[in-house]
């Protein structure tokens, strides 16, 4: 089934990763500002994320050539599956400064390699319907998991909340492997 439809089990591999990034950031963004105690040194934190991932976009782009971009796909869930589980003991401003860097780097990953794999699963006249189609899908998972982590919260601990998005992260990992050895 796999080998058939392979732009399927992307976006059920990144399905789960939006998952897990979704009900994680809304509440990510509140636990940043709780530790920092300026706009100035928010604005710093999330420079830190755009810097970090701007020159990684150049070493993605470059080694995607040689080594796939699958493999930096499932270094990105597996990556913020373990991003997820450190947030919560989260204490300093410099462990959110470099929390921030590490996830520039991954989303760099996800972002560049993302849209090799959709640009290698689709062609001619059907990759616009096939990507929208895509986006669609992985866009809805978002907006549910933004609604399902707020009442999650309400019933849980917003720690709860991270464990699960690792846990989502880490089933996109293994999706997104097993989409790799297909």
């Amino acid at each position: 089934m796999m080998k058939n439809d392979p732009l399927k089990w992307l976006l059920y591999s990144q399905s789960s990763a939006i998952l897990g990034s979704s009900l994680v950031f809304p509440f990510y963004l509140l636990f940043i500002k709780d530790i920092g105690t300026s706009y100035g040194q928010f604005g710093l934190s999330y420079g830190l994320f755009t810097l970090s991932s701007a020159f990684v976009h150049l070493f993605v782009g470059k080694y995607t050539d040689k080594m796939g971009s699958m493999i930096f796909l499932a270094m990105y869930s597996f990556g913020m599956s373990l991003a997820f589980l450190l947030l919560p003991i989260l204490t300093a401003l410099w462990q959110v400064y470099t929390m921030q860097i590490f996830l520039g780097v991954l989303g760099a990953m996800q972002k560049t390699s993302e849209k090799i794999v959709i640009a290698d699963l689709t062609s001619g006249h059907e990759r616009g319907r096939a990507i929208g189609h895509y986006h669609f899908w992985t866009t809805i998972f978002s907006a549910f998991a933004i609604i399902i982590g707020g009442y999650l919260a309400d019933l849980l601990t917003v720690d709860v909340i991270f464990y699960i998005g690792a846990v989502s992260m880490f089933v996109s990992s293994l999706l997104t492997l097993k989409l790799a050895n297909a």
